[in-house]
Protein backbone atom coordinates (compact mmCIF):
# COMPACT_ATOMS: atom_id res chain seq x y z
CA UNK A 1 0.00 0.00 0.00
CA UNK A 2 1.43 3.40 -0.70
CA UNK A 3 -0.02 6.54 0.91
CA UNK A 4 0.15 9.87 -1.30
CA UNK A 5 -0.27 13.50 -0.07
CA UNK A 6 -0.58 16.41 -2.27
CA UNK A 7 0.58 19.54 -0.52
CA UNK A 8 0.11 22.92 -1.20
CA UNK A 9 2.78 25.46 -3.28
CA UNK A 10 -0.04 28.23 -4.02
CA UNK A 11 2.47 30.70 -1.98
CA UNK A 12 1.83 33.56 -4.64
CA UNK A 13 -1.74 33.66 -5.14
CA UNK A 14 -2.64 33.05 -1.36
CA UNK A 15 -0.48 35.81 -0.45
CA UNK A 16 -1.70 38.12 -2.75
CA UNK A 17 -5.29 37.39 -1.57
CA UNK A 18 -4.44 37.74 1.90
CA UNK A 19 -2.66 40.99 1.76
CA UNK A 20 -5.43 42.24 -0.63
CA UNK A 21 -7.95 41.26 1.95
CA UNK A 22 -6.29 42.97 5.04
CA UNK A 23 -6.78 40.24 6.87
CA UNK A 24 -4.74 40.07 10.20
CA UNK A 25 -3.08 36.53 10.67
CA UNK A 26 -4.99 34.15 13.46
CA UNK A 27 -1.07 32.40 13.96
CA UNK A 28 -0.73 35.23 16.83
CA UNK A 29 -3.09 34.24 19.14
CA UNK A 30 -1.49 30.94 19.73
CA UNK A 31 1.83 31.61 18.43
CA UNK A 32 4.95 34.14 18.65
CA UNK A 33 8.31 34.59 18.00
CA UNK A 34 8.45 31.75 15.10
CA UNK A 35 11.70 30.65 13.70
CA UNK A 36 13.32 28.27 11.61
CA UNK A 37 15.37 25.30 13.41
CA UNK A 38 16.85 23.32 10.96
CA UNK A 39 18.60 24.01 7.59
CA UNK A 40 21.27 22.45 5.04
CA UNK A 41 19.42 19.96 4.31
CA UNK A 42 17.30 19.29 0.95
CA UNK A 43 14.13 19.09 3.59
CA UNK A 44 13.72 18.32 6.89
CA UNK A 45 10.29 17.53 9.62
CA UNK A 46 8.67 15.32 11.88
CA UNK A 47 10.62 16.51 14.81
CA UNK A 48 9.91 15.87 18.45
CA UNK A 49 11.42 16.94 22.06
CA UNK A 50 13.53 15.46 24.48
CA UNK A 51 12.02 15.13 27.14
CA UNK A 52 14.04 18.39 29.22
CA UNK A 53 12.55 20.14 25.80
CA UNK A 54 16.24 21.33 25.04
CA UNK A 55 16.77 19.21 22.05
CA UNK A 56 15.33 17.81 18.97
CA UNK A 57 15.09 14.81 17.28
CA UNK A 58 13.61 14.58 13.30
CA UNK A 59 14.37 13.02 9.68
CA UNK A 60 15.86 15.26 7.08
CA UNK A 61 17.39 14.45 3.43
CA UNK A 62 20.93 15.60 3.60
CA UNK A 63 22.15 16.67 0.33
CA UNK A 64 24.31 13.39 -1.13
CA UNK A 65 21.74 11.08 0.11
CA UNK A 66 18.09 10.41 -1.65
CA UNK A 67 16.39 9.22 1.38
CA UNK A 68 15.41 10.44 5.03
CA UNK A 69 18.20 10.06 7.84
CA UNK A 70 16.99 10.88 11.39
CA UNK A 71 19.40 13.54 13.01
CA UNK A 72 19.26 15.16 16.53
CA UNK A 73 20.39 18.59 17.76
CA UNK A 74 20.31 21.30 20.31
CA UNK A 75 16.61 23.28 20.11
CA UNK A 76 18.98 26.05 20.50
CA UNK A 77 21.18 25.53 17.28
CA UNK A 78 23.56 23.76 16.33
CA UNK A 79 25.18 20.92 13.97
CA UNK A 80 22.74 17.94 13.31
CA UNK A 81 23.76 14.86 14.54
CA UNK A 82 23.31 11.81 12.18
CA UNK A 83 21.77 9.28 14.52
CA UNK A 84 20.47 6.61 11.46
CA UNK A 85 23.18 4.58 9.82
CA UNK A 86 22.99 7.26 6.79
CA UNK A 87 21.37 4.30 4.37
CA UNK A 88 17.86 3.02 3.72
CA UNK A 89 14.33 4.77 4.09
CA UNK A 90 14.32 6.01 7.89
CA UNK A 91 11.55 7.94 9.90
CA UNK A 92 9.35 8.26 12.68
CA UNK A 93 11.83 8.56 15.34
CA UNK A 94 11.38 9.39 19.10
CA UNK A 95 12.94 10.33 22.49
CA UNK A 96 12.61 7.88 25.09
CA UNK A 97 10.61 9.29 28.64
CA UNK A 98 13.75 9.23 30.06
CA UNK A 99 15.87 11.09 27.54
CA UNK A 100 18.59 8.15 27.38
CA UNK A 101 17.31 5.97 24.24
CA UNK A 102 16.32 6.95 20.64
CA UNK A 103 13.30 5.25 18.84
CA UNK A 104 13.22 4.97 15.06
CA UNK A 105 12.56 2.94 12.08
CA UNK A 106 14.94 1.92 9.21
CA UNK A 107 15.58 -0.62 6.12
CA UNK A 108 18.93 0.04 6.24
CA UNK A 109 18.79 -4.33 6.74
CA UNK A 110 16.90 -4.38 3.67
CA UNK A 111 19.04 -7.49 1.38
CA UNK A 112 18.63 -5.48 -1.65
CA UNK A 113 19.58 -2.43 -0.48
CA UNK A 114 22.34 -1.15 -3.31
CA UNK A 115 19.66 -1.86 -6.00
CA UNK A 116 16.69 -0.15 -4.31
CA UNK A 117 18.90 3.03 -4.03
CA UNK A 118 19.94 2.84 -7.60
CA UNK A 119 16.52 2.66 -8.78
CA UNK A 120 15.96 6.02 -6.21
CA UNK A 121 18.77 7.47 -8.13
CA UNK A 122 17.75 6.85 -11.85
CA UNK A 123 14.26 7.84 -11.18
CA UNK A 124 15.97 11.28 -9.71
CA UNK A 125 18.13 11.80 -12.86
CA UNK A 126 14.96 10.83 -14.92
CA UNK A 127 12.94 13.89 -13.27
CA UNK A 128 15.67 16.04 -13.34
CA UNK A 129 16.22 15.51 -17.21
CA UNK A 130 12.04 15.81 -18.12
CA UNK A 131 11.93 18.45 -15.75
CA UNK A 132 9.42 16.84 -13.34
CA UNK A 133 8.32 17.32 -9.70
CA UNK A 134 7.27 14.27 -8.59
CA UNK A 135 3.99 14.73 -5.67
CA UNK A 136 4.93 13.55 -2.01
CA UNK A 137 4.82 9.89 -1.74
CA UNK A 138 5.83 8.03 1.37
CA UNK A 139 6.55 4.29 0.49
CA UNK A 140 5.47 1.45 2.64
CA UNK A 141 8.78 -0.29 2.53
CA UNK A 142 8.76 -3.73 3.36
CA UNK A 143 12.08 -4.05 4.76
CA UNK A 144 11.48 -1.12 7.34
CA UNK A 145 11.48 -1.85 11.23
CA UNK A 146 12.00 -0.19 14.31
CA UNK A 147 14.96 0.61 16.27
CA UNK A 148 15.92 1.62 19.99
CA UNK A 149 19.44 3.02 19.76
CA UNK A 150 21.32 5.27 21.80
CA UNK A 151 21.89 8.77 22.18
CA UNK A 152 24.88 8.38 19.40
CA UNK A 153 22.50 6.27 17.35
CA UNK A 154 24.27 2.57 18.76
CA UNK A 155 21.29 0.40 17.60
CA UNK A 156 20.71 -1.45 21.13
CA UNK A 157 17.90 -3.46 20.11
CA UNK A 158 15.74 -4.13 17.12
CA UNK A 159 11.94 -4.29 18.56
CA UNK A 160 10.33 -5.63 15.47
CA UNK A 161 10.96 -8.17 12.89
CA UNK A 162 7.52 -9.60 11.42
CA UNK A 163 7.29 -9.35 7.28
CA UNK A 164 6.22 -5.98 6.33
CA UNK A 165 6.35 -2.30 7.07
CA UNK A 166 7.09 -1.57 10.68
CA UNK A 167 6.76 2.30 11.70
CA UNK A 168 5.66 5.20 13.25
CA UNK A 169 6.41 4.21 16.98
CA UNK A 170 6.35 6.24 19.63
CA UNK A 171 6.47 5.69 23.62
CA UNK A 172 3.77 5.72 26.30
CA UNK A 173 4.60 8.65 28.69
CA UNK A 174 5.56 5.87 31.66
CA UNK A 175 7.79 4.17 28.55
CA UNK A 176 6.19 0.96 28.97
CA UNK A 177 4.47 0.69 26.15
CA UNK A 178 5.07 1.57 22.22
CA UNK A 179 2.62 2.31 19.38
CA UNK A 180 3.37 1.81 16.03
CA UNK A 181 1.72 0.81 12.40
CA UNK A 182 2.23 -2.72 11.07
CA UNK A 183 1.20 -3.95 7.84
CA UNK A 184 2.02 -7.60 8.90
CA UNK A 185 -2.07 -8.12 8.26
CA UNK A 186 -2.16 -7.71 4.62
CA UNK A 187 -2.82 -3.64 5.50
CA UNK A 188 -1.38 -1.00 7.64
CA UNK A 189 -3.19 -1.03 11.74
CA UNK A 190 -2.14 0.18 14.81
CA UNK A 191 -0.66 -2.22 16.98
CA UNK A 192 0.65 -1.71 20.77
CA UNK A 193 3.93 -3.71 22.58
CA UNK A 194 5.99 -3.42 25.30
CA UNK A 195 8.78 -0.96 25.05
CA UNK A 196 11.09 -4.13 24.67
CA UNK A 197 9.19 -5.57 21.83
CA UNK A 198 7.52 -7.92 23.73
CA UNK A 199 3.95 -8.67 23.83
CA UNK A 200 2.49 -7.70 20.44
CA UNK A 201 -0.88 -6.96 20.20
CA UNK A 202 -3.28 -5.68 17.36
CA UNK A 203 -5.50 -2.36 18.40
CA UNK A 204 -7.19 -1.88 14.92
CA UNK A 205 -8.20 -3.90 12.12
CA UNK A 206 -10.03 -1.92 9.63
CA UNK A 207 -9.39 -1.48 6.00
CA UNK A 208 -7.15 1.28 4.90
CA UNK A 209 -4.28 2.64 6.41
CA UNK A 210 -4.38 3.48 10.10
CA UNK A 211 -1.06 4.84 11.09
CA UNK A 212 0.63 7.91 13.03
CA UNK A 213 0.02 6.57 16.78
CA UNK A 214 0.43 8.29 20.01
CA UNK A 215 -0.97 7.25 23.13
CA UNK A 216 -2.29 9.95 25.60
CA UNK A 217 -0.23 11.26 28.43
CA UNK A 218 -2.71 9.43 30.77
CA UNK A 219 -2.24 6.13 28.95
CA UNK A 220 -6.25 5.40 28.23
CA UNK A 221 -6.52 6.36 24.63
CA UNK A 222 -4.26 6.37 21.01
CA UNK A 223 -4.67 8.74 18.68
CA UNK A 224 -4.09 8.09 14.77
CA UNK A 225 -4.93 9.08 11.52
CA UNK A 226 -6.93 6.39 8.86
CA UNK A 227 -8.09 6.75 5.24
CA UNK A 228 -10.02 3.78 6.25
CA UNK A 229 -13.66 5.71 5.08
CA UNK A 230 -12.22 7.19 1.61
CA UNK A 231 -8.59 6.65 0.58
CA UNK A 232 -5.99 8.89 0.95
CA UNK A 233 -8.16 11.39 2.57
CA UNK A 234 -7.28 10.77 6.12
CA UNK A 235 -9.04 11.65 9.08
CA UNK A 236 -8.66 11.86 12.87
CA UNK A 237 -9.85 8.82 15.31
CA UNK A 238 -9.02 7.77 18.70
CA UNK A 239 -9.34 4.56 20.08
CA UNK A 240 -8.84 3.00 23.83
CA UNK A 241 -5.83 1.75 24.76
CA UNK A 242 -7.99 -1.76 25.25
CA UNK A 243 -9.48 -1.55 21.91
CA UNK A 244 -12.69 -0.43 22.99
CA UNK A 245 -14.67 2.93 22.00
CA UNK A 246 -12.96 3.60 18.41
CA UNK A 247 -14.22 6.71 17.23
CA UNK A 248 -13.93 9.23 14.33
CA UNK A 249 -13.23 13.00 15.65
CA UNK A 250 -12.90 14.58 12.18
CA UNK A 251 -15.47 13.76 9.24
CA UNK A 252 -14.58 16.44 6.54
CA UNK A 253 -14.55 16.88 2.87
CA UNK A 254 -10.52 17.38 3.17
CA UNK A 255 -7.49 15.56 5.09
CA UNK A 256 -6.97 15.96 8.38
CA UNK A 257 -3.69 14.41 9.88
CA UNK A 258 -0.65 14.39 12.32
CA UNK A 259 -2.61 14.22 15.24
CA UNK A 260 -0.65 15.18 18.63
CA UNK A 261 -1.55 15.46 22.35
CA UNK A 262 -0.95 18.42 24.89
CA UNK A 263 1.19 17.33 27.55
CA UNK A 264 -0.88 18.40 30.55
CA UNK A 265 -4.36 19.76 29.18
CA UNK A 266 -7.40 18.44 26.91
CA UNK A 267 -6.51 19.76 24.11
CA UNK A 268 -5.06 17.72 20.41
CA UNK A 269 -3.70 19.47 17.67
CA UNK A 270 -3.59 18.56 13.64
CA UNK A 271 -2.90 19.43 10.64
CA UNK A 272 -5.92 19.89 8.03
CA UNK A 273 -6.90 20.55 4.24
CA UNK A 274 -10.07 21.55 2.53
CA UNK A 275 -10.49 19.24 -0.48
CA UNK A 276 -13.89 19.95 -1.62
CA UNK A 277 -13.34 21.90 -4.45
CA UNK A 278 -11.41 20.13 -6.85
CA UNK A 279 -10.45 23.12 -8.76
CA UNK A 280 -8.40 24.65 -6.24
CA UNK A 281 -5.31 24.24 -3.98
CA UNK A 282 -5.71 22.53 -0.75
CA UNK A 283 -3.59 24.74 1.85
CA UNK A 284 -2.35 22.90 4.63
CA UNK A 285 -3.07 24.36 7.87
CA UNK A 286 -2.51 23.15 11.71
CA UNK A 287 -6.29 23.54 13.81
CA UNK A 288 -6.64 22.66 17.39
CA UNK A 289 -9.52 21.63 19.67
CA UNK A 290 -10.45 20.67 23.14
CA UNK A 291 -11.54 17.31 24.05
CA UNK A 292 -13.65 15.96 27.00
CA UNK A 293 -13.97 12.11 28.23
CA UNK A 294 -17.37 11.50 29.72
CA UNK A 295 -18.71 7.78 30.68
CA UNK A 296 -16.01 6.34 28.60
CA UNK A 297 -17.11 8.33 25.47
CA UNK A 298 -14.59 11.18 23.53
CA UNK A 299 -15.66 14.14 22.06
CA UNK A 300 -14.16 16.79 20.54
CA UNK A 301 -15.07 20.59 20.45
CA UNK A 302 -14.90 22.92 17.81
CA UNK A 303 -11.46 22.97 15.96
CA UNK A 304 -9.41 26.77 15.89
CA UNK A 305 -7.54 27.55 13.16
CA UNK A 306 -3.49 28.09 14.72
CA UNK A 307 -2.44 29.07 11.13
CA UNK A 308 -2.97 30.73 8.06
CA UNK A 309 0.26 30.80 6.65
CA UNK A 310 0.25 30.49 2.48
CA UNK A 311 2.02 26.93 2.34
CA UNK A 312 2.22 23.94 3.85
CA UNK A 313 1.87 23.94 7.96
CA UNK A 314 1.71 20.12 9.18
CA UNK A 315 3.06 17.32 11.47
CA UNK A 316 2.75 19.79 14.84
CA UNK A 317 4.20 18.36 18.41
CA UNK A 318 3.81 20.05 21.69
CA UNK A 319 6.92 20.79 23.90
CA UNK A 320 6.81 18.58 26.76
CA UNK A 321 5.44 21.04 29.20
CA UNK A 322 3.49 22.41 26.40
CA UNK A 323 5.30 26.36 25.90
CA UNK A 324 6.46 25.47 22.24
CA UNK A 325 4.86 23.94 19.06
CA UNK A 326 7.18 22.89 16.36
CA UNK A 327 5.81 21.57 13.14
CA UNK A 328 7.12 21.08 9.33
CA UNK A 329 6.73 23.93 7.30
CA UNK A 330 7.05 24.97 3.83
CA UNK A 331 7.82 28.99 4.99
CA UNK A 332 11.50 29.46 3.96
CA UNK A 333 13.11 31.23 1.48
CA UNK A 334 13.43 28.38 -1.01
CA UNK A 335 9.91 26.61 -0.16
CA UNK A 336 11.55 24.09 1.13
CA UNK A 337 10.56 21.85 4.30
CA UNK A 338 11.57 22.84 7.07
CA UNK A 339 10.95 22.63 10.95
CA UNK A 340 9.74 25.18 12.81
CA UNK A 341 9.07 26.69 16.51
CA UNK A 342 7.32 28.88 18.61
CA UNK A 343 5.97 29.83 21.63
CA UNK A 344 2.75 28.76 22.11
CA UNK A 345 -0.04 29.75 24.46
CA UNK A 346 -3.47 28.06 24.41
CA UNK A 347 -6.43 30.09 23.45
CA UNK A 348 -8.19 32.18 26.20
Amino acid sequence: MRWELAVSFGFAVLLAACAASGQESVESRTLSNIRQVTSGMQRAGEGYFSPDGQSIIYQAVPLDYMFYQIYTQPLSGGRPKLISTGRGRTTCSYFSPDGKRLLFASSHLDPKLEETEAAERKQIEEDKKSGVRRRYKWDFDPYTDIFEADLDGKILRNLTNAKGYDAEGAWSKDGKQIAFCSDRDGDPDIYLMNADGSDVRQLTNASGYDGGPFISPDGKWVIFRSDRKKAEWLQIYVIGIDGKHETALTDTQGVNWGPYWHPSKPYIIWSGADHSDPNARPNYDLWLAKYEVTGGEFRLGTPIRTTDFAGADVLPVFSPDGSKLMWTSTRTDDHSSQLFVADFKLPE
